[in-house]
């Protein structure tokens, strides 16, 4: 049994302390029954009493109470079985974590404003499974495909560039680990969309993905890609560790200042090979809505009938127990109607 609103459980110490009051009542009537009254004269003045019907009356009280107190508190018990279908498509979204990602000629930062459009997604999607891949050189899952769109969340929080052991990027790597994803689903015949979605500034350090890319194809899953930047090209901030301070610009092996630059070309070759779209986010109040409206177009599968089980609320019977009860104080008289002694 659990409670939805557990603090009107509090209530219930009224209980021992009503009782306690009415133990105390009753014994300082005794002694003033003693003291002012003789039995003859008590019994006279009392004809028709019930000391039952008195004991029913506050036994009532009392229950009625401590059922209407429980029913507040709303006991939800045993489960309610209820049948959730979902549909949607299967989502891979590949987020480039190399150090031209903090670049600002998009602010806050290409990686924050990367982020922020991912969480817009997030919060468009509705029965579609997705996942996180983060890559630079290498590439990881960083959240196997879910429905669980709060730890999705969770792990993009801290995704930063500072986790990883590489600082150039490697689109083959991200391709690689998202065909792994894709073939490690159980319901791997979903009639629904796979979609693989990579966010970059498209720069590319790495091998050639050709093959990688290819293999994605035939195995029927679109690949989109996402550029975040512009082409005028810009620096990279260095900021104290934990603090906003500007400490310096990034640097390459020879001292001077490296300076990064959108490569759409690169990220739109990638599209057009993998059967998608590529998209831009070149300004702050750029989104990522052109492939939102996309994906809605995209086939549905539906990838689980699931029984879901919940606890059952139950507070209506506490509810009815607590009016029996304080109906029972309310009918039960405390004198019989008989005028028998």
């Amino acid at each position: 049994m659990i409670w939805e609103q557990p603090l009107f459980l509090w209530l219930l110490v009224l209980i021992p302390a009503l009782i306690a009051l009415m133990w105390w009542q009753s014994r300082r009537v005794r002694i003033w029954k003693k003291q002012y009254f003789s039995n003859e004269l008590l019994s006279t003045l009392r004809q028709g009493f019930w000391p039952l019907g008195s004991r029913l009356k506050n036994i009532s009280m009392l229950a009625g109470l401590f059922f209407l107190i429980a029913a507040l508190a709303g006991p939800k018990i045993g489960t309610e079985v209820r049948e959730v279908k979902r549909q949607g498509i299967d989502m891979l979204v590949a987020l480039d974590l190399s150090a031209s990602m903090n670049a600002e000629d998009v602010r806050p930062s290409r990686l924050e404003k990367a982020k922020f459009e991912i969480n817009r997604l997030i919060e468009r999607l509705r029965g579609d499974r997705v996942g996180l891949i983060v890559f630079t050189g290498e590439a990881y899952l960083q959240s196997p495909m879910t429905l669980d769109y709060s730890a999705l969340k969770l792990f993009l929080d801290i995704a930063d560039t500072e986790q990883m052991p590489s600082s150039a990027t490697d689109f083959k790597s991200a391709m690689e680990t998202a065909l792994q994803a894709f073939n490690a689903l159980e319901e791997n015949a979903t009639e629904a969309a796979k979609v693989l979605l990579i966010i970059s500034d498209g720069e590319d350090h790495g091998q050639s993905y050709e093959e990688a890319l290819n293999a994605l194809v035939q195995e029927d899953i679109s690949v989109y890609t996402l550029g975040v930047g512009t082409t005028d090209g810009t620096t990279i901030p260095l900021y104290e560790e934990g603090t906003d301070e500007l400490i310096g610009y990034k640097r390459d092996n020879e001292g001077k200042v490296v300076t990064t630059e959108l490569q759409p070309q690169i990220l739109r070759s990638i599209a057009n090979a993998g059967n998608g779209e590529y998209y831009s986010i070149e300004r702050g109040n750029d989104g990522i809505d052109s492939f939102l409206a996309r994906m809605d177009e995209l086939e549905k599968g539906e990838f689980a009938s699931q029984e879901y089980a919940d606890y059952k609320n139950q507070y209506q019977w506490m509810g009815a127990l607590a009016l029996l009860f304080l109906s029972i104080y309310v009918l039960i008289p405390s004198y019989s109607t008989s005028n028998d002694k």
